[in-house]
């Protein structure tokens, strides 16, 4: 056997070795149910937390560097999200058709969503609809996943855009 093959074999009984202890303690393993079921859990956390307008979820789930929403870095994101959806009514962020793609300790998901807007204020009565989907990269950290980067490629609209606007008073 050449020191080519046979560093391969000690990778891959390196990486068999890490897998089974892994399971051993109940551990989730890389492309396990329970990979794909913990990743989920965040990702639809996220959305739940954007409704709920929880700032400090979003803050958890993103990376202190990720890039998304064009901006980079967790505050330019944040502070994006709150100007579009500060002075917004109540919305709700559907997601479906989720795949998720696993390789060791990053991951891929790809979602469809419905996203609906109510206004607010002066914009009561009127609403903004969007359908497109996520294009979400993930990181596994000792936290758990983390949101490192997210692209929304929005293919429908319908409504008034205007419904997205900042708050009228700080945002908390």
């Amino acid at each position: 056997m050449s020191g080519v093959e046979a560093t391969g074999l000690e990778e891959r009984l390196a990486l068999l070795e890490r897998t089974v202890r892994r399971l051993g303690n109940g551990e989730a393993v890389e492309g396990s149910p329970q990979d794909r079921e913990a990743l989920l859990d965040r990702l639809h956390g996220l959305q739940a937390a954007i409704d709920a307008r929880d700032w400090d979820t979003v803050r958890s789930t993103f990376t202190a560097d990720g890039t998304g929403y064009g901006r980079t870095g967790i505050n330019r994101i944040l502070a994006v999200m709150q100007a579009h959806l500060g002075g917004c009514g109540p919305t709700q962020h559907l997601l479906g058709n989720t795949r998720v793609t696993i390789e060791g300790d990053r991951a891929r998901s790809l979602s469809s969503a419905r996203i609906h807007h109510s206004g607010a204020g002066s914009m009561r009565g009127s609403f903004f609809e969007c359908m497109g989907e996520y294009d979400d990269r993930w990181v596994r950290t000792g936290t758990g996943w983390r949101l490192s980067h997210r692209d929304f490629d929005m293919r429908i609209r319908i409504g008034d855009f205007g419904v997205l606007r900042p708050a009228d008073g700080p945002v908390s």
